[in-house]
């Protein structure tokens, strides 16, 4: 899969035929980026936490995850619902070959595009020592509203919340 300009690329809403190829990436693509982060082991248990079959079975049945896909292969995952009343993106994730293309960007026009009408922010979080986020959701004009401590006390695996206004 060579990087592009994403023209070619279709973002769209999920299906229950979508759910092995999305777990396939989670499993690649997920663990292979948390490893340096939260280490080998740490990086399996999102994996099995957040990229098994049930629970992204259930997020798609859901109507909430999105996937970008060139030629029929997975170039992006996005996954969106609520805390509250707020609108959280709980993933974000672009194929190492597709960034820097603007597909991140693009899933997160996707899914504020799918908000209601009355939704005036959206959230996202990610893990402190997840630098490479930190400097996407910052350049995508997210602020830091607050920061949780991690049970281990290890502040690279602190919780970073950030959010944007929707509208202008």
């Amino acid at each position: 899969m060579a990087a592009q300009d994403g023209a070619d690329v279709v973002v769209r809403t999920a299906e229950a035929d979508d759910v092995p190829a999305v777990c396939r990436f989670g499993a690649t693509h997920v663990a292979a980026h948390y490893a340096p982060i939260l280490g080998p082991e740490g990086a399996r248990a999102q994996v099995r936490q957040w990229w098994g079959d049930a629970y992204v079975g259930r997020a798609v049945a859901d109507g909430v995850v999105l996937v970008a896909e060139r030629a029929g292969e997975l170039a992006g995952v996005a996954q969106h619902g609520r805390l509250g009343d707020d609108h959280v993106v709980w993933k974000l994730y672009v194929h190492p070959d597709h960034r820097g293309t603007g597909l991140g960007p693009r899933l997160l026009r996707a899914v504020a595009d799918r908000l209601p009408p009355d939704a005036d922010r959206l959230w996202v979080e990610h893990v402190a020592a997840n630098v490479r986020a930190g400097a996407f959701y910052e350049r995508e004009g997210f602020t830091v509203q607050r920061v949780e401590t991690h049970p281990s006390g290890d502040d690279r695996h602190a919780v970073v919340w950030r959010s944007r206004p929707l509208r202008a």
